[in-house]
């Protein structure tokens, strides 16, 4: 069973500005004999990564390292990112974990390498020719599919009508994976597999972008229904975005038409399995991520070691759980009160 930490520290406020700035993260860590490590994190409007900050902050102090926050001002914000991981190069830091937000920031990495900085990937994985030191993340790709397979025995012998609630436009890789694991798991042809939205399906309905956020998810529901009120499953890239949906299909009066299954694991959306609002959900551990990151870091630090998993590669699998109080035979679950005591831990 995988291992969860259950220590977490409360949430500490990192700015009222998006991203903080050479000399607001500089005079943080003046005086430090600490190593400085920076978190590149893609946005601080999203739980994820919320729990994702308390967790690296718990497990620096732990580990005597100096931990800086750096934020975008979204899902797909690359520049901030360029500009946050070109700060903490500047800074002399020793290691810089970022939530890629692209593959825009690889030129930035390879720079922060070249000046000797240790670079991990936490979430996602950037591109194969990143160069990245390792990735921490979930295995988004399953994480996808074990929704759709769930989704896939629910519907039973109804004819599947389904929309999909992405991320952006921009093809992120995480919400690509997401996507594309979905549809696999219902078994559906992707086309291909590195691009969403190619597929031929009449079973699909439509898709919609949703910046992964409550608003974004009622508003991409309302289109998917003007373009199908037949729609009887959605897809939803996170579970912000899935309870969106939620507000959008109750204004309806859909409700007991449309299942909807989405992905994260965090405590609201687990609370929202329970409470028969989302179906099925896949749970991440984002603290995991977090935590075995900078682990990784102090090992680096030690002796040079980078990490490898058993395998001898350098994506490390944080875990994925499909958790659902609908249990579908063959496919392995939890429930949602298994989900409560576990959620983002």
């Amino acid at each position: 069973m995988h291992a969860h930490i259950r220590s977490i520290v409360a949430a500490t406020a990192i700015g009222a500005t998006a991203l903080l700035g050479l000399s607001g993260c500089a005079a943080s860590s003046a005086g430090s004999d600490e190593p400085l490590v920076g978190l590149v994190i893609k946005t601080q409007d999203n739980p994820f990564y919320v729990k994702m900050t308390e967790g690296a902050k718990d497990e620096a102090a732990s580990l005597s390292l100096n931990l800086q926050i750096a934020s975008g001002d979204g899902q797909s914000d690359v520049d901030s990112q360029i500009t946050a991981i070109e700060n903490f190069t500047a800074q002399g830091a020793k290691a810089i974990l970022v939530t890629p937000a692209g593959d825009g920031i690889i030129p930035a990495i390879r720079k922060a390498q070249q000046a000797g900085v240790l670079v991990f990937a936490l979430d996602s994985p950037l591109g194969a020719d990143s160069g990245v030191d390792g990735t921490f993340a979930t295995d988004n790709h399953l994480a996808g599919e074990l929704v759709g397979e769930w989704a896939r025995a629910a519907l039973e012998d109804q004819e599947p009508r389904i929309g999909t609630l992405d991320l952006s436009t921009d093809q992120i890789p995480v919400d690509v994976a997401r996507n594309q694991g979905f549809l696999e798991g219902f078994g559906i042809d992707v086309a291909d597999p590195a691009k969403m939205w190619d597929e031929d399906d009449p079973r699909l309905v439509g898709h919609e972008v949703t910046d992964a956020n409550e608003a974004g998810g009622r508003t991409g529901m309302e289109k998917l229904l003007q373009k199908d009120p037949t729609i009887n499953l959605v897809y939803t890239v996170n579970e912000p975005a899935a309870a969106g949906a939620y507000q959008a299909i109750v204004a309806a009066g859909l409700q007991e038409q449309i299942m909807i299954v989405s992905i994260d694991g965090g405590c609201p959306g687990i609370a929202n399995v329970q409470k028969g609002i989302i179906d099925a959900t896949s749970m991440q551990f984002p603290l995991d991520m977090a935590a075995q990151a900078l682990q990784a870091v102090d090992a680096y630090l030690a002796d040079g070691t980078k990490p490898k998993n058993s395998d001898g590669l350098d994506f490390t699998n944080t875990g994925v759980t499909l958790i659902t109080d609908l249990p579908q035979s063959g496919i392995e679950s939890e429930d949602s009160a298994f989900g409560l005591e576990e959620c983002w831990g």
